[in-house]
């Protein structure tokens, strides 16, 4: 019989066996794995899971309700490059927690607890190209420079958060950014917030949702697209004055009135004093 009409030998059958087992025994509980992907949706896990294959590429997280992500576990997976923890209940200090990460191209953690983003939340991702912090009600701080060393970041997406502000520098630094979203926060449209409008309105940037940038507070412009609060932000934060100026300018018209009566006064005098001064040397001449 020809080798290729022969049955597998049992020492193959064993090796193949042995190697499917070993998939499975790599797999976490209650996850599916495939050829470098990982996926746990769904499953309730309360923990990060344990037993991830060392050469996951992607890993997949999303609707469970884990709380914490170990920045020790996670530095095992260096060839990481998807991340999803979309609908978990992430809110603790992510600080440092992406340190081991650093080939990461895209992480969502959008529908969670989050609070704050600073310097050292992502600022080991030096190769993020999609960030996804949306639909985080409790994130009200993005620092100034949270995303500093994010510099191939293309899509950032903030929309119905608890942000009142966002400085301008944190976004307009950003040299490979095409699409931002802000829809549905809590934007608070005061003078402060004057410059990132601006530069909202000469960006060529996509902000999806558009029509839901709107300004929340003050309330005389509640519900108007942030757009188009920039003229009144212009009139009231440039061009109009507010009582302290009055005061201010009041105090500086009072000054030059003063002054000027006062040189008035001493010109008076001095005149006066000449005057005198000039009449008895006329009628010492005189006399």
């Amino acid at each position: 019989m020809s080798s290729a009409g022969r049955p597998p030998s049992l020492s193959l059958v064993f090796l193949l066996g042995m190697g499917m087992a070993s998939e499975r025994i790599n797999c976490p509980s209650r996850c599916s794995c495939q050829y470098l992907e990982v996926n746990c949706t769904g499953q309730q896990l309360q923990e990060f899971p344990t037993d991830i294959p060392l050469d996951t590429r992607q890993l997949i997280l999303a609707a469970n309700n884990i709380s914490y992500l170990p920045a020790v576990e996670l530095s095992f997976l260096a060839d990481l490059v998807y991340l999803d923890c979309r609908r978990n209940l992430l809110g603790d200090d992510l600080d440092f927690t992406f340190i081991g990460v650093a080939k990461l191209v895209y992480l969502d953690l959008s529908f969670n607890n989050l609070t704050q983003v600073t310097f050292n939340t992502f600022s080991h991702l030096l190769s993020l190209v999609v960030l996804k912090i949306s639909d985080n009600p409790n994130l009200v701080s993005i620092e100034k420079d949270a995303f500093a060393n994010n510099t191939w970041l293309r899509h950032l997406d903030v929309s119905r958060t608890g942000l009142t502000f966002l400085d301008t520098s944190t976004v307009q630094d950003l040299p490979n950014l095409k699409f931002l979203g802000l829809s549905d926060n809590l934007w608070h449209c005061n003078c402060s917030f004057l410059d990132f409008i601006t530069w909202m309105t000469e960006s060529s940037i996509h902000f999806p949702d558009a029509d839901n940038i709107t300004c929340y507070s003050p309330e005389g412009l509640r519900a108007l697209k942030v757009p188009a609060a920039e003229a009144q932000l212009r009139f009231s934060c440039l061009i109009r004055l507010y009582k302290q100026d009055y005061i201010f300018l009041g105090l500086i018209g009072f000054c030059i009135f003063s002054a000027g009566t006062m040189a008035a006064w001493l010109a008076g005098i001095c005149a006066v004093v000449y005057e005198v001064h000039t009449s008895k040397r006329e009628e010492e001449e005189d006399t």
